[in-house]
């Protein structure tokens, strides 16, 4: 005994070493991890690329356009810049630490689209006559500076220049970023080369045609023309930029979520495994070392992606640990089913591994759906959340069931434990005295189930009234406008914040204060980037006030409206037919009730308490549909297991189908408090101790979570019990690989009867 409990002392010691190691490793990791705008500040712009005449842009320009962006943001000096294409002609720009917004967003948003004109403003050339990283500044003949251009297709120019030349009024114009109908030379014609007050470049008289190189003049400082050349060499678009959406963050907004955020996610790591220990002794314990190296191998295959870590993807790390703890939970719930059986502990072990496998392989398939949904249609925050999603995921499956299963077996191995079922798992003397039977044996839920049928179409009446009467809160990204919040100002109300709003003649939708130094408002108007600038100064100015203001375009709110519909659908469907696949058609039927259901019962709950809906509820929503199967599908898998066992998939009385359901809630009910309790700790961690900017995403998976649970037990059995039961006593139809013309076997007295 004494040479076995040593083996364990000596295995346990190198786990708790490595752990402690990997500790010390975190810190570094996390601090070389590439943080998103709310983590850190910095500005993000959206946007729509529209060739140069207003039409749509091709996929090749708009490849291009990304390149130009790249090189210019590098020219900017910021590091880990995120830059992003989405849909066929947007692409999204995130600028995270940096401190002189103003000049970054003037390099961006003046995208030196170079084109030539008449004096009547009609097109003549675009930038794509000239040689890419060929300006240079320069001096005109007056010794003032200027930007020296280096054609490349020569033939054209020639030709237009000639052409002009030969005609009456013998000007050719040089813009920037010339906009239609706003732009025009005869307004701007007394302006025309003062960069501070016009696009207008030059209007240079063309006495011939040129074939050669040429210098653009106008009253140009040393800085204005260096800025001019930095970016026309960045890359000359024969495209034009049209920002749609943007949101700036100030840097101590960022520094303050990562803390909130990082604190509820280490409080809600410790209480789980203070769960888990209480409740499986020392399988708890190094299913608590697999959690620690979890989620250190999570951040670090997000860092190698390349990855930018968000609120929303801290918030996916810290529920994704509340759901890997739930494949251990599984596993342990199994093993304990095989001790209660009988079977001694090794044998216990490679049964109840064996037996919740496919169960956790299923539930975590069925995640991984909604999660590439999410990816594919998602935007920003959203696809950084079902990025980290999907390496939750893989991650759950390479160390909380292959990792922690090989490392708990080494120590069942040893043999210390053989006759330690408490202490290895806490399974107890009246547990085993107990046997197959649970603590939920007087549970009749076939029985009780109209009264959840009841329960549930009471919910959904009172959640269409409320939505028929009061409707939804929608935040700007589903209503379009401007948010903006203001943090630790000086004499700042919002009742003076509701002035100045005001003042600025901005139509206002609500001003509410979030806390004793700060205040969030929300406007109808999307606002420009001048318009952005403008609000940030003049509240800096009189409050001296740390300013976040994002803006959503009506296009963006449309396409977001449009893709949030199609993700929800596309992951029904693609649950459908998985299950269908793995099970049968009913068990799907009885899912896809219970995932409608539970996506209702939240958006109810918004409706009635009047909470904000934005672009991370989607991503509650699909994250809560995850959820919900994941429970489901462990519920479904023992029913098909116990009515295979129990009758081989032969049920002939109604009293058989019920037996089968009741006896698969009752085993698996105290495992789903368990993994509910375990996911609900840092979703409720994340509650009253994260960033507000996440504060509607974790009530609506609190509230999800708990509502999972019950339609797992109370609405998808039921269903697939009321369905199922139809079937009794019916021939099984014949499948369409059965041959109805061949003959029924005869049955000959003492040969096969």
């Amino acid at each position: 005994m004494k040479k076995k409990r040593n083996k364990v002392l000596k295995r346990l010691f190198l786990c708790l070493v490595t752990t402690i190691a990997l500790g010390f490793l975190f810190k570094p990791l996390f601090s070389n991890l590439n943080f998103g705008l709310d983590l850190q500040g910095g500005f993000e712009v959206l946007y729509q690329v529209k060739g140069i005449d207003g039409s749509k842009a091709t996929s090749a320009e708009v490849n291009g356009t990304y390149k130009v962006i790249q090189k210019r943001i590098d020219g900017l000096g910021v590091s880990e810049p995120e830059i992003t294409v989405e849909g066929d002609d947007k692409i999204r720009v995130g600028l995270a630490g940096v401190t002189d917004q103003e000049t970054a967003r003037n390099t961006l948003g003046r995208v030196a689209s170079l084109t030539f004109r008449d004096t009547d403003d009609n097109l003549l050339m675009d930038s794509s006559v000239l040689r890419s990283g060929g300006a240079k500044v320069s001096q005109d003949a007056n010794g003032n500076p200027a930007v020296a251009l280096s054609i490349a297709d020569k033939d054209r120019f020639y030709k237009v220049t000639k052409k002009i030349s030969e005609s009456s009024d013998n000007r050719i114009v040089i813009w920037l970023d010339f906009e239609d109908g706003v732009d025009s030379y005869e307004s701007e014609s007394a302006s025309c080369g003062n960069l501070a007050s016009s696009r207008c470049l030059s209007a240079a008289t063309v006495s011939q045609g040129f074939a050669s190189d040429v210098i653009i003049q106008g009253n140009f400082t040393e800085k204005e023309a260096e800025e001019l050349v930095t970016s026309l060499n960045s890359g000359s678009l024969p495209t034009k930029l049209t920002e749609v959406s943007s949101k700036t963050v100030a840097a101590s907004f960022g520094e303050n979520s990562l803390e909130k955020t990082f604190v509820a996610g280490l409080v809600g790591i410790i209480l789980i495994m203070v769960l888990l220990i209480a409740l499986y002794r020392f399988s708890g314990l190094i299913a608590s070392i697999g959690m620690i190296v979890y989620t250190f191998l999570t951040f670090l295959v997000f860092w190698l992606f390349g990855g930018v870590l968000t609120l929303p993807g801290i918030a996916a790390v810290v529920i994704g640990i509340g759901m890997a703890v739930d494949a251990n939970v599984i596993n342990f719930s199994r093993i304990r089913d095989e001790l209660c059986k009988g079977t001694k502990l090794k044998m216990a072990y490679k049964e109840g591994n064996k037996n919740s496998f496919m169960s956790i392989f299923d539930s975590n398939f069925t995640t991984l759906i909604t999660a590439i949904i999410l990816f594919i249609f998602g935007e920003s925050s959203v696809r950084g959340f079902a990025t980290m999603l999907i390496i939750s995921i893989v991650t759950t499956m390479l160390i909380m069931v292959v990792f922690v299963r090989w490392l708990l077996n080494k120590f069942v191995e040893t043999g210390y434990f053989d006759d330690k079922y408490n202490l290895f798992i806490g399974c107890n003397k009246k547990d085993l005295k107990r046997g197959t039977k649970t603590r939920y044996e007087k549970i009749d839920f076939i029985k009780n189930r109209k009264w959840y049928y009841l329960c549930s179409v009471i919910i959904l009446i009172v959640g269409v009234i409320s939505l028929v009467t009061q409707g939804l809160h929608l935040g700007i990204d589903f209503k379009g406008g401007t948010s903006i919040t203001l943090s630790a100002g000086t004499n700042m109300t919002e009742k003076t914040v509701t002035n100045d709003l005001e003042e600025l003649g901005y139509k206002i939708e609500s001003v509410d204060s979030l806390s004793d130094k700060s205040i969030q408002a929300k406007i109808a108007d999307s606002l420009t980037k001048e318009q952005v600038m403008e609000t940030e100064e003049y509240f800096t100015n009189k409050y001296n006030v740390q300013t976040d203001i994002g803006v959503i375009s009506n296009m963006v709110k449309q396409e977001l409206i449009k893709n949030a519909f199609i993700s929800l659908i596309l992951a029904s469907i693609g649950i459908v037919l998985y299950l269908s696949f793995r099970f049968r058609f009913s068990y799907a039927v009885g899912a896809i009730v219970s995932l409608l259901h539970d996506a209702f019962f939240i958006v109810a709950l918004f409706s009635i308490f009047g909470l904000e809906v934005n672009s991370i509820f989607i991503a509650a929503i699909l994250s809560i549909i995850g959820y919900s199967i994941n429970d489901t599908i462990v519920t479904f898998d023992r029913i098909r297991e116990n009515k295979k066992t129990l009758y081989n998939n032969n049920i002939k009385k109604e009293e058989q189908l019920q037996h089968v359901i009741n006896l698969s809630l009752r085993q698996t009910l105290g495992r789903s408090i368990i993994t509910t309790l375990t996911t609900l700790i840092p979703v409720v961690s994340l509650i009253l101790l994260g960033s507000h900017e996440i504060l509607n995403f974790n009530i609506a998976l609190l509230f999800g979570l708990i509502s999972g649970v019950y339609s797992s037990i109370c609405i998808a059995s039921q269903l697939w019990f009321d369905i199922e039961k139809r079937s009794i006593g019916k021939p099984k139809k014949k499948k369409w690989y059965e041959d109805d013309s061949m003959p029924e076997e005869k049955k000959i007295k003492g040969i096969n009867a």
